[in-house]
């Protein structure tokens, strides 16, 4: 009988000791399962701040708008200022260089960076300035723009932060895009005059 009763104790102890591993096992395979999916719900939030920024650089912090300052409000026109301070659409056909086919760079109007060769531009019959591709893409920001009712890309100045005008996939070969830009956000280098302005480095693109 004393035998019986501590075969009995034994087996008991054996199977809570078995369940108590089954446990242990259940806790960490969910513990396992909360850890391998923790990181995808922590950077789903990243992603979706990345996906707001369409193009470089890739970090949607990096986006540079410009500051409404007295100093830009004096060294711009009234034009100028809307455009690129306050992202205002000048109009068609009725801009400085909608209708330019001199050979020349045109460069931000606030700080001189160049930005589209006029070998790259091209006739889109809209009444603003368009390029099938800038001299130096890193140059630009593109941001998806959700303003008026659509979802357009708007195409900004890295350096400057300036607004400049709104990126679309209608534009001709090889690159099919055609980045429209406003006039009033740009500044007109002549070929011959690009030495004088530090940028002869571009002649040779003509």
């Amino acid at each position: 009988m004393y035998r019986i009763i501590v075969l009995s104790l034994l087996v008991v102890a054996l199977l809570a000791a078995c369940q108590s591993s089954r446990d242990a096992s259940a806790l960490q395979a969910a513990a396992a399962s909360r850890a391998a999916t923790a990181p995808q719900e922590a950077a789903a939030p990243e992603a979706e701040r990345k996906s707001e920024l369409i193009a470089s650089p890739k970090d949607g912090a990096a986006v540079c708008y410009i500051q409404p300052t007295e100093e830009l409000r004096k060294k711009l026109s009234p034009e100028q200022y809307a455009v690129l301070v306050q992202a205002a659409t000048e109009p068609p056909f009725q801009n400085a260089f909608w209708n330019n086919h001199a050979e020349g760079v045109y460069v931000d109007a606030i700080d001189g960076t160049p930005l589209f060769l006029s070998t790259a531009k091209f006739d889109s019959g809209t009444g603003w300035p368009s390029f099938w591709t800038p001299i130096d893409p890193a140059a630009l920001l593109l941001v998806e723009d959700r303003s008026l009712g659509m979802v357009r890309i708007e195409v900004r100045s890295k350096k400057s932060g300036g607004h400049l005008g709104h990126l679309f996939d209608d534009g001709p070969a090889p690159t099919g895009k055609r980045y429209c830009i406003n006039s009033a956000s740009l500044d007109f280098i002549p070929k011959a005059e690009l030495a004088a302005r530090g940028l002869g480095g571009l002649a040779s693109r003509f």
